[in-house]
């Protein structure tokens, strides 16, 4: 089993540890941040769907942690 197996949570780094030509304004960040959460969104009901497909067909869900 590898790294990229599992979920990675990024953070952002604090102001002074990034160079300047790579440094965000908070409305950049706010955006950003939206933007992800409007994704995490959109894989959610993804997830929901496929579920609610899997249980109509008479599937067994797949667990994501099985070894």
């Amino acid at each position: 089993m590898s790294e990229n197996d599992f979920p990675q949570q990024l953070t952002l780094l604090p102001s002074s540890d990034v160079p300047v030509q790579f440094r965000l304004d908070a409305d950049t960040r706010r955006r950003g941040m939206q933007h992800v959460n409007e994704i995490r969104r959109q894989l959610a009901e993804r997830q929901a769907a496929k579920q609610q497909i899997d249980q109509l067909a008479g599937r067994r869900p797949v667990r994501s942690n099985a070894a």
